[in-house]
């Protein structure tokens, strides 16, 4: 691992969010947000396109060597309320590459405009748009990162709530899957991630399903995993979310689930999602794309 490289990611951050004050608005913030995230592009070669996804807005993206009929269905981060396919698209593109597939990173509507169930609602009913169109469950896999990654898993309980076919398996990047914050590492790992806090977490719990925390489709580690599809979840050593995870696949397993939990020394909070910068989240993704290859046929 290059620690300069790290060093400059997490600079990059934290002078972002160290920017807002109690000033600054919602809409200032997400577009913020949207551009630490997305200041160095990929140079995969992708081709990307807007997508109407049953009803919800997505882009597709296509690296070199994408199979047509194998799809990743991504749901990005930012604790429901920030986060779009624009600050997710240097993950997407290294994703579609890694996995060989196309990868629809959803625009899920976000609170607190759209509290729960929104986010919920616009996955699923993206999910049976992928089948809708000739996407068969057995070529699809979904994924997701931090609250995306929590919402990946309630998206695999809403499915099964509907009675609709599972997807081959799903990729839970560093998943905020307990709304209400309980795992010990908030604790534990507090001085050592410089991006996520108890505090923040909090507020932003509140603006998503206030009085609704418990409910397994807010807080998946409270639903019922048996019959999941396998699980891959990734998560970076110094996370306060690294108890979210670990909780994720121990309850997985206890339901019959095959789960491999990836724990990526000394790596921050998704990781992943700075590829373009951060040799460790190349490889994280490409061992992403293996695990979905092996698991849609590939």
């Amino acid at each position: 691992m290059s620690a300069a490289q790290l060093d400059a990611v997490i600079k990059d951050v934290q002078a972002c969010f160290g920017a807002w004050t109690a000033e600054t608005t919602l809409d200032q913030m997400r577009k913020d947000w949207d551009e630490v995230f997305a200041k160095h592009p990929s140079n995969v070669g992708a081709k990307c396109e807007n997508v109407d996804a049953g009803g919800v807005p997505a882009v597709r993206i296509t690296a070199p060597g994408a199979a047509s009929d194998r799809a990743i269905l991504y749901l990005h981060g930012g604790g429901y309320v920030f986060g779009s396919p624009r600050s997710h698209k240097d993950l997407g593109e290294f994703l579609s590459k890694a996995a060989k597939a196309q990868v629809f990173l959803l625009d899920y509507r976000l609170a607190p405009e759209h509290p729960y169930p929104a986010a919920v609602d616009d996955a699923t009913a993206a999910y049976r748009w992928l089948l809708k169109s000739g996407f068969k469950p057995e070529r699809i896999a979904v994924s997701g990162d931090s609250a995306g990654g929590g919402l990946c898993a309630a998206t695999l309980l809403s499915i099964k709530n509907h009675k609709l076919p599972m997807p081959a398996c799903a990729v839970p990047l560093s998943p905020w899957a307990d709304l209400e914050c309980t795992s010990e590492t908030f604790t534990t790992k507090a001085a050592d991630d410089p991006m996520v806090q108890r505090e923040m977490t909090h507020n932003l719990a509140a603006m998503y399903a206030p009085g609704n925390l418990k409910d397994p489709l807010v807080s998946p580690l409270n639903g019922d995993f048996k019959g999941l599809p396998p699980l891959l979840i990734q998560v970076g050593e110094r996370e306060t979310l690294l108890g979210d995870s670990q909780r994720m696949a121990e309850i997985a397993k206890k339901a019959g689930v095959p789960v491999t939990l990836e724990i990526e020394p000394g790596q921050i909070h998704v990781f992943q999602i700075f590829s373009s910068r951060l040799d460790e989240g190349v490889a994280a993704i490409d061992r992403m794309g293996r695990f979905i290859l092996s698991h849609t046929g590939g």
